[in-house]
């Protein structure tokens, strides 16, 4: 009874989940994936689990690589436990907007489009959690602030449940500012 009552629930949830249809296509200023993460960035962000308990912090130094529709972003998150990560995306964006991308820890194929001054990026990320990988559905939402900012929430998603959420504010005014120190 439990089991579909949690299925029931999961169902309801995503039934009010937001969409990038949601947002007006007018919104500025206009989120373009290749301009914004192009050169060289700066991030902080926290991790929440589903209670709203912080349980991580980190800081990231980005490096985006952009030769046409293809690019590579170079991500090395910096958590404040000490605890180091590097992810490496590799990007495609069609003639549509669709962008595409894979990394290492990254199950299959990400998606995302824009609309407006939003971009919806969804995937499957592979975690480490005592000596074991579970997989997590990401719902990931940046929202452009300007030129130079950025805002996104992920939602972190187990059985259609979020357990967690990520925000993280992205700062093209610091560059590369080696997150070790800060």
């Amino acid at each position: 009874m439990m089991r579909w009552m949690i299925i029931a629930l999961s169902f309801l949830l995503n039934g009010c989940s937001t969409q990038l249809s949601d947002y007006p296509p007018q919104g500025q200023p206009s989120f373009d994936l290749q301009r914004y993460f192009n050169g060289n960035l700066t991030a902080w962000g926290i991790v929440e689990d589903y209670a709203g308990k912080l349980t991580r912090r980190f800081c990231v130094d980005i490096r985006g690589e952009w030769e046409g529709n293809r690019g590579t972003l170079h991500e090395t998150f910096y958590y404040a436990d000490g605890e180091e990560q590097v992810r490496i995306w590799h990007l495609n964006v069609d003639d549509q907007g669709v962008v595409t991308g894979s990394a290492a820890d990254v199950i299959g194929t990400a998606s995302g489009q824009a609309q407006g001054h939003v971009f919806n990026w969804q995937y499957t990320l592979s975690v480490p959690i005592d000596g074991e990988n579970w997989e997590f559905a990401i719902d990931d939402w940046m929202y452009q602030m300007d030129d130079n900012r950025l805002m996104n929430r992920s939602y972190m998603k187990k059985w259609g449940i979020t357990v967690a959420s990520i925000s993280i504010f992205f700062d093209k005014t610091q560059p590369l500012r080696e997150c070790r120190s800060s």
